[in-house]
């Protein structure tokens, strides 16, 4: 077994050290989350506004800024940083795309309710029947599985 012997070199005084603001910016994200937390104080919007703004560049959406060879979600978190993007309006983009569409309105079903109520056909059922025929819509028209 051979031993190596490791050369340990001393640091010269005469030479500048490197200041650690200048280390921190150069080996730092371009974009820090305080400077996000300026234009959108909760933490856990910023994530929600520029993950939904990353997908939205994806999808193809205008590039406010130079790229500078940044993935999508620098690029947004950079956009919402120099504040190139409205806030509010990421955020209303934001709760359409989460948001559901309910086919049939409050007003559709009471108007089809009233409509099967109105057939001749209906009147002679009884109540039971009738429970059974709208559980039977609500469901999807599947027969009970029990």
């Amino acid at each position: 077994m051979s031993m190596r012997r490791c050369k340990i070199t001393r640091l010269s005084l005469s030479q500048p050290a490197i200041p650690p603001t200048q280390l921190a910016k150069e080996f730092m994200a371009r974009v820090t989350v305080e400077d996000c937390v300026q234009r959108v104080p909760n933490r856990f919007n910023l994530v929600l506004l520029a993950a939904n703004r990353a997908r939205a560049i994806t999808a193809g959406g205008t590039l406010t800024i130079d790229r500078d060879n940044d993935k999508n979600p620098v690029v947004a978190l950079r956009e919402i940083a120099e504040d190139m993007v409205d806030a509010t309006e990421l955020r209303e983009t934001l709760i359409g795309s989460l948001q559901r569409v309910d086919e049939h309105s409050e007003a559709e079903e009471e108007a089809e309710t009233l409509a099967l109520l109105a057939d001749p056909s209906h009147v002679a059922m009884s109540e039971q029947e009738l429970v059974r025929a709208l559980q039977s819509d609500r469901d999807g028209g599947q027969e009970e599985r029990y």
